[in-house]
């Protein structure tokens, strides 16, 4: 990034260079492990849930029915996750024991990946950080 630059006072530009930057980070940082960033999320989370649909994921993490599919069948395809009847329609997505075990390196790498993340943020931002971007997304923010 140039000094000069003039996108380096936008808002919206210097978000979107972090955010790419981040993403390229823990995409990364997942490698070793064999996980898309996608891929880590959903088993972050169901990791607890044993009712959730590809289509509950999806609305959860915004991501497109067709690009659900691929996902899951990935994962399903790596022991990861299993489909297990709710009702006569709807099926849950859950982890399987491969699955919890990988669940517990993701955890790990996404715990040191946030870690090192606010350790860039000088610490007088720190509390402000998370309930910016919340407030970006339409999310409520803690008072």
């Amino acid at each position: 990034m140039m000094p000069d630059d003039p996108l380096n006072e936008l808002p919206g530009y210097a978000l979107r260079r972090a955010a790419n930057a981040m993403m390229a980070e823990l995409t990364a940082r997942l490698v070793p492990l064999d996980l898309r960033i996608s891929d880590a999320s959903v088993l972050m989370l169901i990791a607890e849930r044993t009712d959730m649909t590809s289509s509950d994921i999806g609305k959860v993490l915004d991501i497109q029915r067709a690009n659900m599919v691929p996902l899951l069948n990935r994962l399903e395809a790596a022991g990861l996750i299993a489909r297990k009847p709710i009702d006569r329609k709807s099926q849950a997505v859950v982890l399987t024991p491969e699955g919890r075990e990988r669940l517990a390196d993701t955890r790990a790498i996404v715990t040191c990946f946030e870690d090192d993340l606010m350790a860039r943020i000088p610490d007088e931002h720190r509390p402000h950080f998370l309930p910016a971007l919340r407030a970006l997304v339409g999310q409520p923010v803690d008072p």
